[in-house]
C-alpha cells in the first residue's frame, strides 16, 4: 500500500478521516521517480508526515518524492472514533465490512504484530489490541 492512498480513506463505518496509518513493516523501492507536476500529490491528507496539507506552512516543500518511493507492506488501519482497526497485509489494505472480515484470520495477525505494534505506536496499541472491533485480543 502507499502512503499516498490515505488521502481518499475514510472509515466505512462512520466516515471520519483521516484514519490513522501505523507502518509495521515497509519496503523502499528507490528506482521509483514521482514525475507528478506539482505538489503536493495528496489534496488532504500526508500520511507520510501525518498532517493535514492545510496546515502546513509550505506544503510544496513536502517530500513527496521519498514518500513515493516506499510500499506499506504489514501494516494497521485505525479509525480513532468507532475503534475500528484494518489489517494491512502484503501490501494489500483489507478494510471490509465487520460481517464479511475473517475473526480467526484477524485474531491471529493481531497475535502476530503485538509487540511490533506495541513498539510502532504505544498510544494506540492497546486500544487496539484490547479494545479494537470488531476483533480483539482476549
Amino acid at each position: 500500500m502507499k502512503y499516498r492512498l490515505m488521502d481518499v480513506l475514510a472509515c466505512p463505518y462512520d466516515k471520519t478521516f483521516p484514519l490513522r496509518l501505523i507502518v509495521l513493516k515497509r519496503t523502499e523501492h528507490p528506482e521509483r521517480q514521482y514525475t507528478w507536476p506539482r505538489k503536493p500529490f495528496c489534496e488532504e491528507y500526508c500520511s507520510y508526515r501525518d498532517l493535514k496539507i492545510k496546515e502546513h506552512p509550505k506544503p510544496d516543500t513536502l517530500p513527496c518524492e521519498e514518500c513515493h518511493r516506499w510500499e506499506i507492506e504489514t501494516g494497521v488501519i485505525y479509525c480513532p472514533t468507532c475503534g475500528r482497526w484494518y489489517p494491512i497485509i502484503d501490501e494489500i489494505p483489507r478494510m471490509l465490512p465487520d460481517e464479511l472480515r475473517n475473526e480467526k484470520e484477524e485474531r491471529a495477525f493481531l497475535d502476530s504484530i503485538k509487540d511490533e505494534l506495541r513498539r510502532a505506536a504505544p498510544d494506540l496499541a492497546d486500544k487496539i489490541l484490547k479494545e479494537g472491533k470488531p476483533f480483539k485480543l482476549s
